[in-house]
């Protein structure tokens, strides 16, 4: 691969990444016109987004397994093929059943899709290259969520909440006919064996916990039965955690825990999780707070926060760019101090705050998250040897959902709370509401305090990445137990 070049194998995966995770969450925008279309409650509507979440979480960590069984073409054929079936089954959707239905056949194929594209990208990159073009894939991974409700607040200006779905389906077949035409294999396919007890054990585990997360923001008084569902899926999780630690003495574990004795990986899923958490949770009080309290439409609010979520995806092949030059510590510690002082703005939030305000806010969220996101992914999978991979990018992925759904939960529960609370105080309504988003921001600014420290953990760079997981995972055994630990930058540069 000549340099400054990006594999046309990694532009038509990110393409179809792009198109496959704007889904995620383009429905936020939809729930009243789903209320009123569907004649269902608001706690129902919320589920088209959560059950893509659920299915998600589900679904990745079985991509893993499933990604060095097949060929790259046979995994985009099959995820693509997947995602358009569910789209048109959501499209043409009858009922609010049907259409949850449509949405977990879209999701599943979507799983596929992010694991796929970090797999490939780490295989055909070289390292000296990779936080360019992974500046280009932040595109796909961070931004298409970030400007689901801006492009579902303009379709939903013109026409009804199937049209969100519509107007996917032509896109997402052009993209899949030419990317078969253009895509060629990368990796010959592993037969290997698949443990359906672990298959199982993740989907009670992962699920069940995204599915009590999201019952939290539920006003109906379930908080006892979100936290058994919960303390549930961590059970099941646990169980999950031993019996792949088994299989990785004996046989192939579905998810390959050896992923965690990484330092870098370990410091890089920690950093993404909660970086993932707060823009989730951000993306959820925002259109709240301009619609509920502000009294905006949906694409005057897809307006807003559309700067933001273009700014992020611009600046991401610049970053990458920055990352490869000077490493990743210049953008990743100043992205999180700007990750903290953005959601500490927020908590200054009240009916008359200028929309300069809020949009330079969320601008700074988006910018400073690009510039987290990009090295950290970067930084991450790089300190992984080549056969951990598929494990270390589904691992990523699965844990992305549960943040997604504890994010979103968290700050509907705290907001909800706060709120109920005040006004059975006797405080008026809208007052009230404001308080508790000030302090849903608070609780996500607090938490993002903790990105800071680990953002001054990392190593700068990925080769310092490498020589910092041998030291730290098993001393100097490391590198004869895995002789290809450090092959990374010498496969991709010949």
């Amino acid at each position: 691969m000549k340099a400054g070049r990006t594999p046309t194998v990694v532009r038509l995966l990110v393409l179809a990444t792009f198109v496959v995770i704007l889904n995620e969450t383009i429905m936020i925008n939809a729930i009243p016109r789903l209320m009123h279309s569907l004649r269902i409650s608001e706690q129902s509507a919320q589920w088209v987004s959560t059950v893509f979440m659920l299915t998600m979480a589900v679904v990745i960590p079985i991509t893993g397994w499933f990604l060095q069984r097949v060929t790259t073409r046979q995994a985009y054929a099959i995820a693509m093929g997947v995602f358009l079936a569910g789209t048109v089954l959501s499209a043409v959707a009858p009922s609010f059943e049907v259409l949850l239905l449509g949405r977990v056949v879209q999701a599943a194929g979507t799983a596929v899709m992010m694991p796929l594209l970090m797999t490939t990208l780490m295989i055909v990159v070289p390292d000296h290259d990779r936080g360019r073009v992974m500046g280009n894939v932040t595109l796909a991974i961070s931004v298409a969520p970030a400007l689901g409700p801006a492009v579902s607040g303009l379709i939903l200006q013109v026409g009804s909440w199937r049209l969100l779905f519509v107007v996917v389906v032509p896109i997402a077949a052009l993209v899949t006919f030419f990317g078969l035409r253009k895509l060629d294999n990368i990796s010959d396919p592993q037969v290997s064996s698949i443990d359906w007890l672990s298959v199982g054990v993740a989907a009670l585990g992962f699920g069940g916990l995204v599915y009590g997360l999201s019952l939290f923001g539920d006003s109906d008084g379930k908080v006892g039965l979100a936290t058994g569902i919960v303390i549930a899926g961590g059970a099941a999780i646990a169980v999950f955690v031993i019996r792949q630690l088994k299989l990785q003495r004996t046989g192939v574990p579905l998810m390959d825990l050896r992923t965690l004795g990484h330092r870098t990986f370990g410091l890089s899923l920690a950093l993404l999780s909660i970086g993932f958490l707060a823009m989730l949770g951000a993306m959820i009080l925002l259109p709240l707070y301009l619609q509920n309290l502000r009294g905006l439409s949906p694409l005057e609010t897809g307006l807003l926060v559309m700067p933001g979520g273009l700014g992020m995806g611009l600046l991401g092949p610049s970053i990458g760019k920055i990352f490869d030059r000077f490493g990743g510590r210049l953008l990743v510690v100043p992205g999180s101090i700007g990750m903290v002082l953005a959601l500490g703005g927020f908590t200054q939030v009240s009916t008359t705050m200028p929309y300069w305000q809020v949009l330079g806010l969320h601008a700074l969220l988006m910018v400073s998250l690009a510039a987290t996101f990009t090295p950290v992914f970067t930084l991450g999978m790089g300190g992984l040897p080549p056969h951990l991979y598929s494990h270390g990018s589904s691992m990523l992925g699965t844990l992305q959902q549960v943040a997604a759904a504890f994010g979103t939960a968290l700050v509907v529960t705290v907001m909800s709370a706060r709120t109920t609370q005040l006004v059975a105080d006797g405080v008026a309504a809208i007052p009230a509401q404001v308080s508790g988003m000030k302090l849903a921001f608070g609780v996500t600014a607090a938490l993002a305090l903790v990105t800071i420290v680990v953002a001054a953990k990392l190593p700068p760079r990925i080769a310092g990445a490498d020589a910092q997981d041998h030291d730290s995972a098993d001393g100097d055994t490391t590198v004869s137990e895995h002789p290809d630990q450090g092959e990374p930058a010498t496969v991709s540069q010949n």
